[in-house]
């Protein structure tokens, strides 16, 4: 009876965490979709496949996938250089195939090359962009121009030029839903930050979809001319009939296989996506209060399958996504039946209710976003990176103002450059340290090798052995010593060669290969 009840609590709580993550992922895909200047029913086809493919093939029992904020500019970016939506969807089944690879090639570890620095600056970057396109929309302006990927366009349509069209475009329905919008979504959040719990079973997202709907709903009863319509709602085809909804799936353009363009953006897909999803999995294993490990390649597999058929049938590409995840599980889920639910809520959803998703107003979405948007780069992020020192920051800051005036990928690449260049630069400083000292009345000097001592430490050995003065005493600590570089240990031996007849005595400070902790000193 024990078992029968604990899993009829575990079916019910996958049930409650697949309602409630679908309940959040139908504006999100929504408005992801239109920020990445793609189609609206291809977020809702990634979160379709990210629910029941993904869900199948996937071995973590709690991660949900589907489209995800952090794609936004690479998705933005590989429309802009492929041109059609068709090119795109045939570099995203390529993206899909580059991830079975990498996952047969057992890369679940490509997450660890990356400095935490870098991934954080990334996220905050997304978010600040986030947060600057969602401005126009607030206030009503609906074109096309805001949904850009980069804050300062190549086109002349830049983030300047946006905010004084949407000056000129000012819409009062829209700025009071989006206040009343904002109002629910901040409470919430200090709701959840001080009670350390979401404050109902009711996500905020749906809330907030559910009285923009219900505003400009009273608004079209009772004060037609105030309220909003055409491209200030969400703008979903509603097809007549089962044929006609099967006629709202686009397919790649096989054509295109031998523009270089397509792996180019491919490839940039593919890595985003495998270090988000891997990403994501790894902190949402933190959260399973099971403690279960989600196997990284498996993953990969399993996204890789999931952005395959995305791109087959006129989905964006997809990741796992922590919010969708970490949502469910606080409502219960425990299993992966809640991502199979949700999946299947969503095509149930648009295929049999699509007038309901065209009532929502984009203000409503917006919102959403820009609270998304702040949560990727709230201050107190900013704050921990300076707090944890230069090392962190500075590649930290870089790649947040790199991706701002750049794209993505050229963002991420200087950021990991200064992170490199910080690695090296240690490496060089602790290589070597010098004291002075004295030995039986004779002046001396102890240096003291660090853990690692590279090539790139060739010209300041060579310079401090060569400035030691005649008749002195030089002791080489190689305690803490694990690796010389074969040029290193050259100079040394040159040294020693010569040091006979400069009169120097050396002594050599060196751990025993039967005990480490012990030191040896040999007389040269």
């Amino acid at each position: 009876m024990k078992t029968q009840s604990t899993s009829e609590s575990l079916l019910w709580g996958d049930i409650r965490g697949g309602v409630v993550s679908f309940l959040v992922a139908v504006p999100l895909c929504l408005g992801i979709a239109l920020v990445s200047g793609v189609p609206l029913f291809a977020g809702v086809i990634a979160g379709i496949v990210g629910g029941l493919v993904v869900g199948i093939f996937s071995k973590s029992a709690l991660s949900i996938s589907g489209p995800e904020a952090g794609l936004i500019i690479v998705v933005a970016s590989a429309m802009d250089s492929l041109g059609t939506f068709s090119t795109f969807l045939l570099a995203t089944c390529v993206a899909g195939v580059f991830q079975i690879i990498l996952g047969y090639a057992r890369a679940g570890l490509i997450s660890n090359f990356f400095p935490s620095s870098v991934i954080k600056g990334m996220l905050a970057a997304i978010g600040i962009i986030l947060i600057f396109k969602q401005i126009p929309l607030l206030v009503g302006y609906d074109d096309h121009t805001a949904e850009g990927f980069s804050l300062f366009q190549p086109d002349g349509i830049d983030l300047i030029r946006q905010f004084q069209w949407a000056l000129v475009h000012v819409n009062a329905t829209a700025i009071t839903i989006a206040i009343v919008s904002l109002s629910i979504l901040i409470s919430y959040e200090l709701y959840h930050r001080r009670q350390k719990r979401l404050p109902s079973q009711i996500p905020s997202a749906l809330l907030v979809v559910g009285i923009g709907i219900g505003i400009n709903t009273l608004l079209q009863i009772f004060n037609p001319t105030l309220a909003l319509k055409d491209n200030h709602l969400v703008q979903l085809p509603v097809p007549e009939d089962f044929s006609g909804f099967l006629h709202l799936f686009t397919f790649p353009d096989f054509s295109q296989l031998s523009n270089p363009s397509v792996y180019t953006a491919a490839l940039t897909i593919a890595l985003v996506a495998s270090l988000q999803a891997l990403l994501s999995i790894e902190a949402t294993d933190e959260l399973d209060p099971l403690k279960r490990k989600t196997p990284a390649n498996q993953e990969l597999k399993a996204q890789g399958i999931g952005n395959l058929i995305c791109g087959l049938i006129g989905g964006m590409p997809l990741t796992s996504v922590i919010v969708r995840s970490s949502i469910s599980l606080n409502a219960g889920a425990r299993t992966k039946r809640a991502a199979l639910i949700h999946g299947l809520m969503l095509l149930v959803c648009v295929a049999a209710f699509p007038a309901l998703l065209n009532q929502i107003p984009w203000a409503a979405l917006a919102s959403i976003l820009l609270l998304t948007g702040y949560q990727l780069a709230r201050v107190s992020v900013f704050k921990q990176q300076y707090e944890a020192g230069i090392l962190k920051f500075l590649p930290f800051i870089a790649t947040v103002g790199a991706i701002l005036l750049t794209d993505l990928i050229s963002g991420i690449i200087i950021g990991m450059f200064i992170s490199v260049f910080f690695i090296i630069r240690e490496i060089y400083l602790k290589a070597h340290q010098t004291f002075p000292c004295r030995y039986d009345g004779k002046e001396g000097i102890q240096i003291r090798l660090g853990d690692y001592v590279s090539f790139l430490n060739k010209a300041s050995m060579s310079a401090l052995l060569e400035s030691v003065p005649n008749d002195f005493v030089v002791e080489m600590d190689y305690s803490e010593t694990s690796y010389i570089d074969s040029d290193i240990r050259t100079i040394i031996e040159r040294f020693e060669t010569d040091a006979l007849a400069r009169n120097i005595q050396i002594i050599r400070v060196e751990r025993t290969s039967k005990n480490p902790t012990l030191h040896h000193q040999m007389v040269v």
